[in-house]
């Protein structure tokens, strides 16, 4: 096959994929389809289409990227780690059933508006905004990577017209277009998931991939401990999840989010052997150990790939753009204490000025690993208000010094002014491991103290 022909089969599918999603992804005619995915006649999505939904809009394309990538550098331990953090899932599912049942509040700004003030829902969503606008480039860009070399005008085109197509049947669908496209999208990667294990898995056998590595701190087990400290926050600042867990009853809710993460865990671990594939080949990664394996397995190899991450990175941006619109439409304007914006059109606007504005980082050529590198740090600070409110007092100081102390505790470690001597281990990801279980410590420790001083004050007044 000449490059034009090639070319012509990368582009011809992006297009052809485009307007599959438009054809399938329904139209909105009302805020509740639109803005909380429920179907024409008003019923909530059903508990199938849910877990399909928060499989795939879980399985990003910079994600699977990264498990490759850590698969190259430590082997089965590299992909178990970076799989460990699909549990992220179950976990979410376990506490907002929770705080459904308990409380009855509509959504996670809601109930931090309840529980610790308009303040704690500001200092929240503009977590969660900052978290929404890297998943555009992000996941633009790995797709670029699959049509040329970053920076180059492929590569930008590429990310561009995705953008594009992502757009088009994401302002025509809302929500609802989301969750109907990630069943197609969850087919897809799938298929072509296990259309390239099968090659890849007998070259080297099972037993070898599954063993690959060695069980030590400085060999990729020290973050497989912090993707077990981070789980326990990380999910709660992720709306493209979040948002699912308030669309349907909360039984279901539960039983969708279970399955889906264990199923993602077990995809996750999966293309994180295309990682150690390459480490047992030889193969050099150069960042990117998907696109490597496929190129050096041949070109329909490297087509199958960029098909993977075509239906991954479409369904993470297409939820990207709902959950943006339903936050400055509703959760934005309910911290303000005004009624939300009623209109499917300024949803639409929403998601044009971020698809715009989005792609900026991508455009500059910002590394996609910068995206993830801190933000499951810096978000540590939640794990408290969210596993212990029931418990804990109503206080928004326990909030603010547990949630302020992550976010510190993060910006310090990207900025390397953590102290070594919090290191735990010898490894990569030691001081990684050091701060969040020390910062996790310390952040429950300061969103418990207002509760504790203010009970020894009640007490001490009877």
């Amino acid at each position: 096959m000449t490059d034009w022909t090639v070319a012509a089969a990368f582009w011809g599918f992006l297009l052809l994929y485009g307007g599959v999603m438009y054809v399938v992804s329904p139209r909105a005619a009302s805020l509740q389809t639109f803005f909380q995915g429920t179907d024409a006649a008003g019923r909530p999505v059903t508990e199938w289409w849910l877990t399909a939904s928060i499989f795939i809009s879980w399985i990003f394309a910079k994600s699977v990227t990264n498990a490759a990538n850590l698969g190259a550098s430590y082997g089965a331990v590299g992909s178990l780690a970076y799989a460990a953090y699909w549990l992220s899932i179950p976990v979410a599912g376990l506490v907002i059933y929770g705080i459904r049942r308990h409380t009855g509040a509509g959504s996670l700004v809601d109930f931090l508006i309840s529980r610790y003030g308009r303040g704690a829902a500001a200092a929240f969503a503009v977590a969660i905004m900052i978290r929404l606008y890297n998943e555009v480039w992000s996941n633009t860009a790995v797709v670029g990577g699959y049509f040329g070399e970053p920076g180059s005008w492929p590569f930008i085109a590429a990310a561009v017209v995705f953008t594009l197509v992502t757009l088009g049947y994401s302002a025509k669908g809302g929500l609802r277009g989301s969750i109907v496209t990630d069943a197609l999208q969850a087919v897809i990667f799938v298929f072509f998931l296990a259309t390239v294990l099968f090659l890849v898995l007998p070259e080297h056998g099972v037993a070898n991939l599954v063993t690959a590595g060695s069980w030590q701190l400085s060999t990729g087990v020290d973050l497989l401990l912090v993707a077990g400290l981070q789980i326990f926050s990380y999910p709660f600042h992720d709306p493209v999840l979040t948002d699912r867990a308030f669309i349907n009853e909360e039984r279901r809710m539960l039983r969708s989010f279970v399955v889906a993460g264990v199923l993602g865990f077990i995809c996750i671990f999966l293309f994180g052997l295309f990682g150690v594939h390459a480490q047992l080949s030889g193969i050099e990664g150069e960042g990117n150990v998907p696109a490597a394996v496929g190129r050096s397995l041949g070109v329909a190899t490297f087509f199958f790939m960029s098909v993977i991450m075509m239906s991954s990175a479409g369904s993470t941006l297409d939820s990207t753009f709902s959950s943006l619109s339903k936050t400055l439409a509703f959760d934005l304007p309910a911290i303000r204490s005004r009624q939300g914006h009623s209109s499917i059109r300024f949803g639409i606007a929403v998601m044009v000025v971020f698809a715009v504005l989005g792609n900026l980082p991508m455009v500059l050529g910002t590394d996609i690993l910068k995206a993830t590198t801190i933000s499951g740090t810096m978000v540590m600070g939640l794990a408290p208000v969210f596993l212990f409110y029931r418990w804990a007092g109503r206080t928004a100081l326990g909030f603010h010094l547990s949630f302020w102390t992550g976010v510190v505790l993060g910006v310090a470690l990207a900025a390397g002014l953590v102290p070594d001597s919090w290191a735990i281990g010898e490894g990569r990801y030691a001081g990684l491991l050091g701060v969040n279980l020390y910062g996790l410590l310390l952040c429950t420790a300061l969103f418990w103290l207002p509760s504790v001083l203010g009970g020894r004050r009640l007490s001490g007044a009877h």
